[in-house]
C-alpha cells in the first residue's frame, strides 16, 4: 500500500497572480510557493487544505500538462460552518455566483462561485440532520 501524506489538485491556469490574489484574500490561503511564470502552491493555515496552479506550456512539464484545464465538469468543494454567512460575504465581495444558495434534500446547503480562471467552487455546509 502507498501511504498518502497529503492530496491537492494541480490546475493549469493562465494567470497565477489573479489566482493567488483571489484565494489569499477570499479564503485566507497562504502562498507557500509562487513563481508567476511557473507554479503557485497555496495552503490554508487553519485547515492544511492545499491547491496547486501551474501555467500552461511550461517547458519543465510533460505535454499533457501544457493545455489550460477544462473547467467544465470540475468543481472544488470547500466545507464551511455556515453557507448562508459565506454566501452573504460572497455577495458583499461581488464574487461571480454561478449557483445561488440552495437547500438540498440530502442535508446540504450550498452555493457555487467562480474563480478568475473560471474554476467553480462549491461552498458547502452539511446539516446535522436531514429534513424528512
Amino acid at each position: 500500500m502507498i501511504e498518502i501524506q497529503a492530496m491537492f489538485p494541480v490546475m493549469v491556469t493562465a494567470n497565477l497572480d489573479q489566482q493567488r490574489n483571489f484565494y489569499t484574500s477570499i479564503f485566507g490561503f497562504d502562498a507557500v510557493f509562487f513563481e508567476p511564470e511557473f507554479y503557485l502552491h497555496l495552503v490554508s493555515p487553519s485547515t492544511g487544505v492545499q491547491l496547486g496552479f501551474l501555467v500552461p506550456e511550461h517547458a519543465s512539464q510533460p505535454r499533457f500538462l501544457h493545455s489550460l484545464m477544462n473547467t467544465q465538469g470540475h468543481v472544488i468543494t470547500f466545507e464551511v460552518a455556515s453557507a448562508a454567512a459565506a454566501y452573504a460575504q460572497s455577495q458583499a465581495l461581488n464574487l461571480t455566483v454561478e449557483m445561488p444558495l440552495k437547500h438540498e434534500s440530502w442535508g446540504q446547503i450550498h452555493f457555487i462561485v467562480k474563480d478568475p480562471a473560471g474554476i467553480k467552487i462549491d461552498i458547502v455546509e452539511h446539516l446535522d440532520s436531514v429534513p424528512q
